[in-house]
């Protein structure tokens, strides 16, 4: 299954969540999309929530179904909590990373820079979005895209830096310092829902 390059709006008004971030798909108007959106009370299903719940963090990451399975196969691996695991292994995609940094106002804008060769690992340039970042590792962008007009106006309009990243603004640089704890990753998702829809 590829990736999904529909509307982020639509999507987000079907699933109940900004998955740009911004809060402004549910603005205006905050229900399911089509004729029936505003009045619609169906209940979903116990299976309907978790996958659900799936979809949204799917979505948010921009992460096609495959990817998304085999980073949770992943996750199972490692010691701790399955669903916070998962979610940490998705937090350290380079091209979240680079949206999380600033450097790109959306997840999509920042899988096209990594895309198109912009984006630095440790001063190596790295094109593949879903390069998974290790705490220590540096982010940058290479020489002749620091004067890039989409980043100025990303940097322009970033407030916030997580704590578990730290960014030189006059560098255009940062590191990851850490693996993020649960309480700075979404709030809205619940991880436990989608290791029951992967558990069936």
């Amino acid at each position: 299954m590829a990736r999904y390059t529909g509307p982020v709006w639509k999507k987000s008004r079907r699933l109940g969540i900004s998955l740009t971030g911004s809060g402004k798909e549910l603005d205006k108007r905050p229900y399911a999309p089509g004729q029936h959106g505003p009045n619609q009370r169906r209940k979903l299903s116990e299976y309907g929530l978790q996958l659900q719940e799936k979809q949204k963090l799917r979505f948010m990451y921009g992460v096609n179904e495959r990817q998304f399975s085999n980073l949770f196969e992943k996750a199972a691996k490692l010691k701790g909590v399955h669903g916070e695991n998962f979610m940490v292994l998705l937090e350290s995609r380079l091209d979240n990373l680079v949206y999380r940094l600033g450097l790109a106002r959306t997840r999509r804008q920042a899988r096209q820079l990594v895309n198109h060769g912009h984006v630095t690992v440790d001063g190596s340039r790295v094109d593949i979005p879903s390069y998974s970042v290790k705490p220590g590792q540096s982010i940058g962008l290479r020489e002749k895209s620091l004067k890039l007009t989409i980043v100025a106006d990303a940097i322009e309009a970033n407030a916030f830096v997580p704590e578990y990243l730290t960014f030189d603004a006059d560098k255009l640089e940062g590191t990851y310092s850490r693996y993020p704890e649960r309480t700075e990753l979404p709030a809205e998702i619940n991880e436990a829902l989608i290791v029951e829809w992967y558990s069936r």
